[in-house]
């Protein structure tokens, strides 16, 4: 290996340290749970078959079958109809944490060590939502803390705005092991819970950051390269439609940064459209 490789190599590493990889996974997915399942089936044909009772016979123990290990249940539709309950019944964005905190629907809060609730100014015009926690948001329990949040903070400071001007959250909550990507059905049980946050907060302007965020609040099937750059509209379940800019993340960012000035593209709309909101 040369230098070059070595230091791209290192370079590489400290990226996925940095960005809250703690797992090593295997090229291929692993269904653990069919796996198990069929562990489980072959042990019991095993007993039923012709003479397993005789060869068993006068022994002191009965065969001894080691359980299935315990899965995580799938988020089904009564998870998903007791989030949108949960976040209905919330007046106050402190009763909406509450209800969060308490919330056990959803797999990915026995796995976080933290819930990341918001940041920032609940009174702000613009609010901010990204897609789910990374490690350094899972311990600190505040959204974009890391890398990530270190350069929003830049692209904010670049049109005016900081974290005292503005309000960020996620779609996820908590931190999906080892920084994976949310299944769908975890997006839809966390749905409720982000778009009453965005109704209880009420921005004048709302900044989608990733693919996932816009497709969840802008309920969009293009990708966020396509979406970028236009304004779309989020409607609450009360009726108020919320200017929404789809923009890329900034973890995007870090690993392309030639899409950058895209990004500052769209923020110089952001900065536009407040300044003619406020005037207005």
């Amino acid at each position: 290996m040369d230098l070059s490789s070595e230091k791209e190599l290192r370079e590489l590493l400290a990226f996925y340290a940095e960005a809250g990889v703690d797992a090593a996974l295997t090229e291929d997915p692993a269904n653990r749970l069919v796996a198990e399942d069929a562990r489980t089936v072959t042990a019991m044909r095993q007993v039923d078959r012709p003479g397993a009772a005789a060869a068993t016979a006068g022994q002191n123990q009965a065969p001894v079958f080691a359980a299935p290990k315990m899965a995580v249940a799938v988020p089904d539709e009564g998870q998903v109809a007791l989030a949108r309950q949960r976040a209905a019944s919330a007046a106050t964005l402190d009763e909406l944490h509450l209800q969060m905190a308490a919330f056990e629907g959803c797999n990915l809060k026995f796995t976080a060590k933290n819930l990341v609730f918001a940041d920032g100014n609940p009174a702000a015009d613009v609010m901010i939502v990204g897609e789910a926690p990374g490690r350094d948001e899972d311990l600190e329990g505040l959204p974009f803390v890391g890398r990530s949040g270190q350069l929003l903070d830049r692209m904010l400071a670049a049109i005016g705005l900081d974290r005292e001007s503005v309000y960020i959250a996620n779609v996820i909550p908590w931190r999906p092991p080892g920084n994976r990507t949310p299944t769908p059905q975890e997006t839809e049980i966390c749905r409720p819970f982000i778009e009453r946050q965005v109704e209880l907060v009420g921005p004048k302007i709302l900044v989608t950051l990733g693919g996932p965020s816009a497709k969840t609040l802008l309920n969009a099937t293009e990708g966020v390269l396509r979406l970028r750059g236009s304004w779309k509209a989020h409607v609450t379940a009360s009726g108020v439609t919320i200017p929404a800019m789809p923009t890329l993340h900034p973890a995007y960012l870090l690993r392309n940064p030639a899409h950058k000035k895209l990004a500052w593209r769209d923020f110089l709309e952001i900065k536009a459209k407040l300044l003619a909101l406020r005037a207005g």
